[in-house]
């Protein structure tokens, strides 16, 4: 047996003072699990108390809206306007405290949907510009902020940080990838903007920059606040990897405690493994489609830059493939996520060196609709087969949620189904509440 240290179970000192205590990280996952009022619930908690026993020296929560206009789906946590009431306080304490039994850190990560907020739960996204998403007619038109909204957000954002830390989340993550909110200020395709909030990239990156400094300023020096940022965005014309460099060289000035890079939005989807329409994709490095893990070559060019820790999500099948990572220096930490729906526990089991690979998850799925076939090049059975892949990873978090074992024997086609209408059902709560909210 080597006497080396194991890489995956190194404590991780983060700038601000604060000590991970292994390497591992439950990724941002959005849970659906609020209630009509989108408050967190029962069901939230004992989610992330088996995650916390599981062994992850970090948990990410999935993203919790600072507007509760604009959500990504009905099942989010809003906090709006914070400070908020008791019963949110107490909710989230208790969220927050079943989330760090393991002795593990558990951030919230903070968002804002943007223009990608379905139209079943949102009539009227809110955007940089009035650049509609156009994918299978699910999402409306945007309209675009004006500065003062934009000015407001900016606050929102700190001030659910300074919440988070008051009800017991050990840090924050800042949500600018994916091409929410953030995110599209960020892309020239969807920042058509001609104040100091569009045009250069220095323009296009001001909200960014000035939500993670109220933020800091909000939560002091001693917390945790990470910022989640595309590595590209893969869409012609969008958010490049130059730009990416450009705005990390401009992070390392704003005390960041941990960068995680991810890619993609919802247009080209990178970070779940498919590409969106062919005639929109930006050329992808061969190396990246290759090697295990997405996003690792981006993260090696921004590691020549970055000042703080660097995280990458996303592709690790392997724990050799994350010493690898670990070792080379590329990245600090990584990120797990749907391997954590099925085995809430395998960071634990990583860590002792029980396991040496991720499980496959396709392999156990039905795959008998033929809708599953990954060589399809109907763009739109290729979506729905996406879709219906993330719903049978929904309904394992649901079963985690509960109390149950994962079911591996959930068709995929039907995990499709019963995902929309859990959305469809949760959506019409969501509004009937928001009407007796407004009456």
């Amino acid at each position: 047996m080597s006497d080396r240290p194991d890489p995956l179970a190194r404590p991780l000192q983060l700038p601000c003072g604060t000590r991970l205590p292994n390497r591992l990280c439950k990724a941002a996952m959005t849970e659906g699990l609020a209630d009509a009022g989108l408050r967190p619930t029962a069901r939230l908690a004992a989610l992330y108390r088996r995650w916390s026993e599981g062994g992850a020296g970090l948990l990410l929560t999935g993203n919790v809206q600072i507007d509760r206009r604009v959500l990504e789906r009905p099942g989010n946590v809003a906090i709006d306007p914070a400070p908020t009431d008791a019963e949110t306080m107490q909710r989230l304490r208790e969220w927050s405290r079943a989330g760090t039994v393991g002795g593990n850190h558990l951030w919230m990560q903070i968002s804002h949907a943007g223009r990608q907020s379905p139209w079943y739960v949102t009539r009227q996204p809110l955007a940089p510009s009035a650049v509609q998403l156009k994918l299978l007619g699910n999402y409306a038109r945007p309209r675009a902020l004006n500065e003062d909204e934009i000015l407001d957000f900016i606050e929102r954002y700190a001030r659910v940080a300074v919440v988070a830390r008051e009800t017991g989340f050990t840090g924050v993550q800042i949500h600018s990838a994916h091409g929410y909110l953030l995110s599209s200020f960020l892309s020239p395709v969807t920042n058509l903007r001609s104040d100091a909030w569009g045009g250069s990239l220095r323009n296009r990156a001001r909200m960014l920059i000035e939500t993670i400094r109220a933020t800091r300023k909000a939560v002091g020096r001693d917390f945790p606040v990470a910022l989640k940022l595309n590595s590209d965005d893969f869409r012609k014309g969008g958010f490049t990897h130059a730009d990416c460099l450009q705005l990390v060289q401009w992070l390392n000035d704003e005390s960041l405690d941990l960068l995680e890079l991810s890619g993609g939005t919802y247009e080209q989807p990178r970070l779940l493994g498919f590409s969106g329409k062919t005639e929109d994709a930006a050329p992808q490095r061969e190396s990246t489609v290759l090697r295990e893990a997405y996003f690792l070559d981006y993260a090696a060019d921004v590691r020549k830059i970055a000042t703080m820790p660097l995280m990458v999500t996303g592709g690790f099948r392997t724990r050799a493939g994350i010493e690898e990572a670990l070792d080379s220096g590329a990245v600090d930490v990584v990120g797990l996520g749907r391997p954590l729906c099925g085995e809430p526990d395998l960071p634990k089991r990583l860590l002792a060196g029980e396991i040496t690979e991720m499980p496959r998850y396709e392999k156990q799925m039905q795959l008998g609709t033929g809708i599953f076939a990954p060589t399809s090049t109907v763009f739109v059975l290729k979506l729905i087969n996406l879709l219906g892949q993330q719903g049978w990873f929904y309904l394992q978090i649901f079963r985690l949620a509960d109390g149950k074992t994962p079911d591996f024997k959930l068709g995929v086609f039907g995990s499709f189904w019963r995902y929309l209408l859990d959305e469809y059902r949760q959506a019409w709560r969501v509004q009937r509440a928001r009407l007796k909210r407004w009456s």
